[in-house]
């Protein structure tokens, strides 16, 4: 069996022969995480991207040029102006190829390559295994900063691909499928970490992100297949996905994406969202 959109990944030997294409754009999109008053504080991965990186390849700073930095959330989806003015300056215009790694975890990668996708663009890839591939096959590294020439970048909105608090609400009576990505400890409200208040939204199903890869590397189709399909994630006319702030969903989302469901919409503010309010409901357990 095989992914039904191949096309959304790059081996590392695929991305090396194509070093030599002007056209094409090559991005570390790393963010870290720390541990912060119940939540994770973002950082952008720059200092690691300086020390090493993929010859060539630019910085994509996420959650600062990438997101709404006046929200109260972190990594909060922009206004599409601002996203389309942040992904011109850093070099990426409608017709340039653009391949996404990050140096840490894998959904950085997929979060920028959601964005890429809610704004229009169609010629995205993420590199599998992402860094570690790359630095595994020996391929040639640099240090420093690199950077593309600013493009004029128009936007086609794919408004479909995030949810809203309204409509992850309407669907708790099990109208569509909605997923929890996070660890099974933190759907359940069992574990020490949670976002606010401990617990998932009433008639979601657990998915962690995690499941979906193995050192970094997307499972294969079938595996990969028939953790989605235990869950009814490519069946439903519609799969939400939620994790605690709009970033390791996109990994969920991704997934669903490569086998060909294609009617996602990641709720951007999750967790954090979601459990600020007292007023809307949190189950806890392993059941929806």
């Amino acid at each position: 069996m095989s992914y039904a959109h191949p096309e959304f990944l790059i081996s590392a030997s695929e991305l090396a022969a194509k070093l030599g294409d002007q056209s094409l754009r090559i991005f570390d999109t790393s963010v870290l995480l720390h541990h912060d008053d119940g939540g994770y504080r973002a950082e952008p991965g720059r200092a690691d991207y300086l020390e090493e990186h993929i010859s060539g390849a630019g910085f994509i700073n996420l959650c600062e040029d990438w997101s709404d930095t006046a929200s109260g959330f972190s990594n909060t989806l922009p206004s599409i102006d601002a996203l389309s003015s942040a992904i011109g300056k850093d070099g990426i215009g409608n017709d340039n190829p653009v391949v996404l790694y990050s140096s840490g975890h894998l959904m950085w990668a997929t979060r920028a390559w959601w964005l890429l996708r809610y704004a229009g663009h169609n010629n995205v890839r993420v590199l599998n295994g992402s860094l570690q591939a790359w630095r595994s096959a020996e391929l040639p590294t640099r240090g420093g900063e690199e950077a593309y020439p600013p493009a004029t970048f128009t936007p086609s909105l794919r408004p479909e691909l995030f949810a809203t608090t309204r409509e992850v609400a309407e669907g708790m009576d099990g109208a569509v499928c909605t997923i929890n990505a996070l660890p099974a400890p933190v759907y359940e409200g069992s574990g020490d970490f949670y976002y606010g208040r401990k617990g998932h939204i009433p008639g979601s199903l657990s998915l962690p992100f995690s499941d979906l890869l193995r050192d970094e590397y997307f499972l294969p189709a079938d595996e990969l297949q028939k953790l989605l399909s235990a869950q009814n994630m490519l069946n439903e006319a519609r799969t939400l996905i939620y994790c605690g702030g709009g970033i390791a969903a996109t990994l969920d989302g991704f997934a669903c994406m490569l086998l060909g469901q294609q009617n996602v919409g990641v709720y951007d503010g999750s967790m954090s969202e979601w459990a600020s309010d007292p007023d809307r409901p949190l189950k806890l357990g392993a059941t929806p």
